[in-house]
């Protein structure tokens, strides 16, 4: 499992290991395996940006045969902003860690898996599904992982490997509190005409984003699906998590484009700041 220090990941290797496998969770800093230790967990170095660290994860799991029964992709990182404004190194590294990173660890551990006769679940999000205001970037990486998870499922279904991916709405978890300040941390950054245009949005859209997460799912609630996905015999191709997602998902599914549009901007006006006035 890679991104398995916090939040999601970390709440998944418990519920899998309390349900008696094995994890290899994938964290980035020397500080977290101490903090995600415990029985059936085994915490490993693992930055899916850097080529040596999924080298040496290949060699470790390749060197067990049928230990592999899945591949979860959880690692991700998200950064809001308006397509104008942020930039392009910053949409580079969210492209590196959401998707890039993901389908290196999934070349290098594919042979083991079809070996093993394992799995693939990709982590993705609601916001896979459709794109909001300021989501742009992170919603981008997400889209290219579906497509990819499609394309790859449909490589692999005659081989014996499923694809599956995990669609979470809002979730309890430190990292929207981390998205919400990095977002005021480049609003501040913007030109005065940038803010003109886009500041009371940007206002706007973390204030949804916070009542949206202290509302969601918790991690554990989050980790009972994943585990579901890893473990059922014949698993669906999706899983989404909390009511948002499950809705959002089908309206995208079924309704024009404008309307949608007119909905999601309704459902925005109540966050707008008081002095402000939300365009159609």
């Amino acid at each position: 499992m890679t991104g398995a220090s916090t939040g999601i990941g970390a709440a998944s290797a418990r519920e899998l290991a309390r349900r008696g496998f094995q994890v290899l969770a994938g964290v980035r800093r020397d500080r977290d395996t101490d903090a995600l230790r415990a029985p059936g967990i085994h915490p490993v170095i693992l930055d899916i940006t850097q080529p040596d660290h999924i080298a040496e994860l290949a060699a470790r799991v390749s060197s067990q045969k049928g230990a592999l029964r899945a591949l979860v992709n959880n690692a991700a990182t998200q950064t809001n902003g308006p397509v104008e404004t942020l930039p392009l190194a910053e949409w580079r590294q969210l492209f590196e860690v959401n998707l890039f990173g993901h389908i290196a660890v999934t070349q290098a551990l594919l042979p083991v898996l079809l070996r093993d006769s394992g799995r693939v679940v990709n982590i993705s999000s609601v916001g896979g599904r459709i794109a909001m205001a300021t989501y742009g970037p992170y919603a981008g990486t997400k889209f290219a992982l579906e497509a990819v998870s499609d394309s790859l499922r449909r490589e692999l279904a005659p081989l014996g490997v499923p694809v599956v991916v995990v669609e979470p709405g809002g979730i309890r978890t430190e990292m929207g509190e981390r998205v919400i300040a990095n977002s005021n941390r480049l609003a501040a950054g913007m030109s005065t005409d940038q803010r003109a245009r886009y500041g009371p949005l940007v206002e706007a859209i973390n204030a949804q984003a916070a009542a949206g997460t202290s509302g969601g799912k918790s991690a554990a609630e989050a980790a009972q699906v994943i585990a579901k996905a890893v473990t059922a015999g014949k698993p669906r191709t999706r899983y989404t998590i909390g009511r948002d997602a499950a809705v959002i998902t089908r309206l995208a599914r079924v309704l024009p484009d404008r309307m949608l549009d007119r909905i999601l901007a309704a459902s925005l006006r109540p966050h707008y700041p008081q002095t402000t006035v939300a365009g159609n």
